[in-house]
């Protein structure tokens, strides 16, 4: 089963040399296209990271309720 992280791992390459392949292809230059080809796989990266963050299905309920005291 692809999951969401397996479609991250495929777009980082794809969103690196696509974007600057299209970027070279409209007419800018190679110093241009790359930073802005890996600008756009940096935001791919950034949003598994940080936005959907990654969770283990057996951490869920244990980092909701606060820690036991066992005094």
């Amino acid at each position: 089963m692809t999951g969401y992280y397996d479609i991250v791992l495929g777009l980082i390459p794809v969103a690196l040399f696509g974007i600057t392949a299209a970027l070279l292809f409209v007419g800018l230059s190679l110093t241009t296209a790359i930073p802005l080809g890996s600008l756009a796989a940096m935001g791919i990266i950034g949003h598994a990271m940080f936005v959907n963050t990654p969770v283990d299905a057996g951490d869920e309920s244990r980092s909701t309720r606060p820690p036991i005291n066992a005094d």
